[in-house]
């Protein structure tokens, strides 16, 4: 699936998603909370950055060109079994982010377009990073 703004991932409808993060730094944490948007430098004047202003995070925003993603988990819930400690990051070029289901109806779906999304059941993992595919601007004067 490609994305070019931002990719969700999260239940379908308003229930809690629960499942597990792994970062590209290698850290990993269960979660339940509203859902992740992992977002492009196009993407930045939208959801990602409505996400980044509420959280007030000291992330750098990707610009529209730039080889990165931010992510950003939306309402994490701490819990005996959850926690909320992974809720931003980046992924480089070279980077992965992979969520792993602890649920049976998550969904994955890009730009907000919910009729395409992947399904993701109980132990099935998602790995977002950046796509080699490169929008290039025509500009005709």
């Amino acid at each position: 699936m490609l994305g070019l703004n931002e990719i969700f991932v999260g239940h379908r409808s308003h229930q809690s998603a629960r499942y597990e993060i792994l970062t590209p730094s290698g850290q990993t944490e269960r979660q339940s909370s509203s859902g992740l948007i992992v977002g492009t430098g196009t993407g930045a004047t939208g959801w990602l950055r409505s996400a980044w202003l509420e959280r007030g995070s000291g992330l750098e925003l990707p610009g529209p060109v730039e080889p990165r993603l931010l992510w950003f988990v939306r309402e994490a819930w701490p819990s005996p079994v959850t926690g909320t400690t992974l809720t931003e990051g980046e992924v480089d070029e070279s980077g992965l982010l992979t969520i792993v289901s602890n649920t049976e109806h998550l969904v994955a779906f890009a730009d907000g377009i919910e009729t395409d999304a992947l399904d993701l059941r109980w132990g099935q993992s998602c790995s977002l990073t950046r796509a080699e595919e490169r929008l290039m601007l025509v500009v005709d004067t």
